[in-house]
């Protein structure tokens, strides 16, 4: 690898890094056409290392990409969440399975502080990061090769949806999220992996069936 591409590599590294970051943080709406120029002017970069940082955010599920065409944010209809949360309510149970024998004591220690910390908030998008943090550090004790990706695309496909949820969550204090992560906690703790599981089906499960009641959060139709 020449110096050239391995510097290009670098600031595509940086600006798919910096635009996941405002993607997940909802600066960027689904459906909201990504231009290579308009970021290129951003990072005062070439529009190489930009085509490069748009396809790893296509890899982690943020970004379509369309030939010829150009970039959008991932959006996706009432239909394409359902199914997305209904895989997550599958694989995610396996994935804490495989990962709670294994999960350190400071981790969850660490997990503790993040429940007692989403408690004490009142934010949306505290909350939104804390909840993030939660749950994918109960997955990090799993040694997987496909999972632990599958998982992170999904949360990432899925994260404008959590949002919207997490926002008709704000009104009574996000108190039901805030049980079931002290649930999971005492699961986790007693090293309880059936439980675990039941507990985290269930909380992957409410959500969809919240989110259902409420199609407005969804597109009438996509961009294409």
């Amino acid at each position: 690898m020449s110096v050239s591409s391995e510097s290009e590599l670098a600031t595509s590294h940086r600006i798919a890094a910096a635009l996941k970051e405002a993607i997940l943080a909802g600066k960027y709406p689904p459906g909201v056409r990504i231009r290579q120029e308009d970021i290129a002017e951003q990072f005062g970069a070439s529009r190489s290392p930009v085509r490069e940082a748009l396809r790893m955010l296509e890899a982690d599920g943020l970004v379509n990409l369309v030939a010829h065409t150009g970039a959008w944010i991932s959006q996706l209809s009432l239909a394409e969440c359902e199914e997305m949360y209904q895989i997550r309510e599958r694989i995610e149970p396996l994935l804490l399975r495989l990962s709670i024998p294994h999960l350190s004591k400071a981790k969850i220690d660490q997990l503790a502080d993040l429940a007692n910390r989403m408690e004490k908030n009142k934010e949306v998008e505290v909350f939104l990061k804390l909840d993030r943090e939660f749950h994918l550090l109960s997955y990090a004790g799993a040694e997987t090769s496909l999972l632990g990706e599958m998982v992170a695309r999904l949360w990432n496909t899925t994260q404008h949806y959590r949002r919207a949820y997490t926002r008709l969550l704000a009104s009574d204090g996000f108190k039901p999220a805030h049980y079931e992560h002290h649930l999971l906690l005492s699961a986790i703790l007693k090293n309880d992996v059936e439980d675990a599981e039941r507990i985290l089906f269930g909380h992957i499960r409410r959500t969809r069936l919240e989110l259902a009641q409420h199609p407005n959060v969804f597109p009438t139709q996509k961009v294409k």
